[in-house]
């Protein structure tokens, strides 16, 4: 799929343009410079062309701020492998130094170069000073309002290189979305660059450097993962500021939309009050999880004891699998994929009916559920209802006879029997009527 990746100085609304061309809200748009650091890719089309959008953080030269070049070398990533190139400026600022500097770095790519001046709003807007830049007619644009796109659009599609596919993104099959989620500075985006192999993110000691929900795609052994790195997620009295809310909402967001998510500790720090909040967001949006202790390799002795602590202040999520591990090294994520396809298989498992209260009926005949106030729980039927994960509905002959207990031991039984490794699993208990007795049979 061709690519088109968005260039320029700091702070001209590439960002904005971004969430314009892709008509989504990925990308944070904040009136501060530097908000963008790593690259964000969407897929979008145009008059039957389907491309890919790349947002970049500003070109800027500080030698002194490795932030700022670790930025400015993700944009260069994004540069060399684009077809086309966008340079966005800001049309009231007029040429400056810095888009004269990022005009003569793209030149030297020899790929087309479009210019688009951003907060042109006015059809009166004179654009005419950005010829000075020697890349072709400049395009009075307004990320915010909207004008100029269009155009800005065909002229894009006119470069796209020709021998591309113009149709539909390939695969019509869903990816499998992995979230990365955990406190800042637990390893995620060193971990997101170790599964794809490529410095996808950036890595710094700075809690807060992930910004966006960083996602990559990738293939492996016939299926497609789409993996997501998240923006550590802080404490509530901690995230004021209105760009570091903006931030958590996207990550909560990246949480919704998973079908795994992989926790990520640290070892040296144990389990602390914030693991245990995120941990809780996994539960309350009903994800399959695996939790993976990163810096494992610098704990003395084995790692059971620190697994088993572990499973304990995390007891709510009793299905997820406890990779210790170390980033850094590699050790032990060897065994990561496998337990990813593993909880991603028990998150879409569907079960026959017949076999599901089969389950539940030796289940009541080895363990009666207990009476209350001389009435006792009857289950006369279950099914599965939907998957992501598997929801199983029993009708009862009254729901508030289901004790947390005895749910919990069902739940324990139907997992001794399916599996369901890695995922959770929903148990809803109506009371039977006719018809949805009737409905659930057939």
């Amino acid at each position: 799929m061709p690519t088109v990746a968005l260039v320029g100085r700091p702070n001209v609304g590439k960002s904005a343009l971004f969430n314009r061309l892709t008509e989504t809200r990925r990308a944070i748009v904040e009136d501060v410079e530097g908000v963008t650091r790593d690259r964000l890719y969407e897929v979008t089309d145009w008059n039957g062309r389907t491309f890919t959008v790349i947002d970049t953080g500003g070109i800027w030269e500080d030698p002194e701020e490795s932030l700022l070049t670790m930025t400015r070398e993700q944009t260069e990533r994004a540069i060399e492998e684009a077809d086309v190139l966008v340079l966005v400026v800001d049309g009231p600022a007029g040429v400056t130094a810095a888009d004269q500097d990022v005009a003569k770095m793209l030149r030297r790519t020899k790929k087309p170069v479009l210019i688009a001046v951003n907060k042109a709003e006015s059809k009166a807007a004179d654009v005419t000073d950005f010829y000075r830049l020697g890349l072709g007619e400049p395009m009075a644009i307004s990320a915010m309002h909207g004008e100029g796109i269009g155009d800005l659009l065909d002229e894009i599609v006119a470069v796209l290189p020709q021998e591309a596919n113009s149709g539909a993104v390939e695969g019509g099959d869903q990816p499998v979305r992995i979230a990365i989620v955990g406190r800042p500075n637990v390893g995620k985006s060193s971990l997101l660059n170790w599964l794809t192999g490529e410095e996808r993110t950036l890595v710094t000691p700075i809690a807060g450097t992930t910004r966006d929900v960083v996602d990559a795609t990738l293939k492996r052994e016939g299926r497609r993962y789409v993996l997501l790195d998240t923006a550590g997620l802080r404490r509530p009295n901690r995230i004021e500021e209105k760009l570091e809310a903006k931030t958590v909402r996207r990550s909560l967001d990246a949480i919704r939309h998973a079908d795994v998510v992989l926790l990520m500790l640290n070892a040296e720090d144990g389990i602390l009050a914030q693991d245990q909040r995120i941990a809780g967001q996994v539960e309350n949006h009903h994800k399959s999880t695996v939790i993976i202790v990163n810096k494992s390799d610098r704990i003395r002795g084995t790692t059971h004891p620190l697994t088993e602590r572990v499973r304990e202040e995390l007891k709510f999520l009793p299905y997820a699998s406890v990779i210790p591990a170390s980033v850094a090294t590699g050790w032990h994520l060897d065994q990561l994929w496998d337990e990813i396809d593993r909880a991603y298989a028990s998150y879409v498992q569907r079960v026959s009916t017949h076999q599901i209260n089969r389950v539940i009926d030796q289940a009541v005949h080895l363990n009666p559920p207990p009476s209350h106030k001389g009435r006792s729980l009857k289950i006369y039927y279950a099914t599965q209802v939907s998957i992501r994960p598997p929801h199983l509905v029993l009708f009862v002959n009254d729901p508030e006879l289901a004790h947390f207990s005895y749910e919990r031991y069902l739940e324990h039984r139907l997992r001794q029997a399916f599996g369901f490794a890695g995922s959770p699993i929903r148990l809803t208990f109506r009371p039977r009527s006719s018809r949805d007795y009737n409905n659930a049979r057939a």
